[in-house]
């Protein structure tokens, strides 16, 4: 196994990063866009405006291919995950009784705003995946003729398990039941598709696999389920006529703008733009195999370590998540050594998460469990 050319990102030599699923360090190249388009702000304030309005545009359609949209159309920024599933939980029309199918394991961001329906007739269910021979068809058993959206994520943040989203977005489909995927631990370390999962939302933060800054997110909505969310907010940005400030009156736009109500982030935009140009360029195919190529190293240099124990459930198409624990030893001791020694990762799922991206080194993973090795020889 051979290491990627480091030339895309200047980390200290001296860290040890493996916390992609949290946030990303960001390529060489989106610190030169940003040190340009700062310097542009200082000197010429926005005179440039129509430039920087043709990156926000360039950037919708990186993220469409990215995601394999029908149309850029269908692309919607958003200030973060959280927001977009807000926008669905409240832009779709609920009726007492109906029930959401989702997973024990999610992220508080695609939990809470479900949960929140609870005073309007609307129960949650849980799905337990620990355990489970098949979490997938295990979703699919938890729905029944109330059930009007089930809602996952991509790959699970506290234990790496990965479902077959093109097994539920089929099901969803010929139930005629709504489809919601939470991608932010899959867009930028997977090829992502959603046409092939028939999903009717997809939603994503920049900052952790697409490497861009937070506060910066996609939200996929596919045509033929934009019209089924009420709006929430309302601005200058999500009308029709955008730009025409003087018009009496105004129409929502036809496009995923409509989710857009006020001025873009134009910083974080430029910022995203030049972090996916990165992974358009070299590939999601390439980045997806060597990000599958770390994650089972990491899961070999694991197994083959009788004091650890593996947590995460070994996906036939690779983890790019991987959580273990020690057998005897405190793990947050270990964890707080590992950081000392600095190896960015995180406590997560009842053990220690490593999460290695395509350029991350081998010799960072060596270097990682010589450290292990160090720590459970004098614990």
């Amino acid at each position: 196994m051979n290491n990627i050319p480091s030339e895309h990102f200047k980390l200290d030599d001296n860290i040890f990063y493996l916390n992609h699923a949290a946030v990303s360090p960001w390529p060489t190249r989106t610190e030169t866009a940003l040190i340009k388009f700062c310097h542009e702000n200082v000197t010429i304030g926005s005179k440039k405006y129509a430039n920087w309005l043709a990156v926000e545009n360039h950037l919708k359609s990186q993220l469409a291919q990215l995601l394999n949209a029908s149309s850029v159309d269908e692309i919607a920024l958003v200030k973060n995950t959280s927001e977009a599933l807000s926008f669905v939980a409240y832009g779709l029309s609920w009726n007492q009784g109906d029930n959401i199918v989702t997973s024990d394991e999610e992220f508080p961001s695609n939990m809470i705003p479900w949960e929140s329906l609870s005073e309007q007739g609307v129960e949650v269910k849980k799905t337990v995946l620990k355990g489970v021979l098949d979490p997938t068809e295990a979703l699919i058993q938890k729905m029944d003729e109330k059930t009007k959206l089930m809602t996952i994520s991509s790959v699970q943040y506290s234990s790496g398990l990965r479902v077959d989203l093109d097994r539920l977005g089929e099901v969803c489909r010929q139930r005629n039941v709504l489809f919601c995927v939470d991608a932010i631990q899959s867009i930028g370390a997977f090829q992502f598709d959603v046409q092939r999962c028939q999903a009717d939302f997809v939603m994503a933060d920049g900052h952790k696999w697409m490497f861009g800054p937070e506060g910066l997110g996609v939200f996929y909505c596919r045509k033929e389920s934009i019209h089924k969310l009420s709006l929430t907010q309302f601005g200058w940005h999500m009308v029709e006529d955008m730009g025409n400030y003087e018009s009496p009156s105004w129409t929502v736009a036809e496009s995923a703008r409509r989710f857009e109500c006020g001025s873009p982030n134009m910083l974080s935009i430029h910022a995203l733009s030049a972090s996916l140009s990165l992974l358009l360029e070299i590939g999601m195919d390439s980045i997806q195999r060597q990000v599958v190529e770390r994650g089972d190293y990491i899961i070999q240099k694991i197994r083959q370590n009788k004091a650890l124990e593996l947590l995460t459930k070994p996906d036939p198409e690779g983890n790019n998540i991987v959580v273990f624990k020690t057998m005897s030893s405190d793990n947050d001791e270990l964890f707080n050594y590992l950081v000392a020694h600095n190896v960015i990762c995180a406590k997560r799922g009842g053990g220690i998460r490593f999460s290695p991206h395509f350029y991350t080194g081998f010799d960072v993973i060596d270097k990682t469990f010589k450290f292990i090795d160090d720590f459970l020889s004098i614990s």
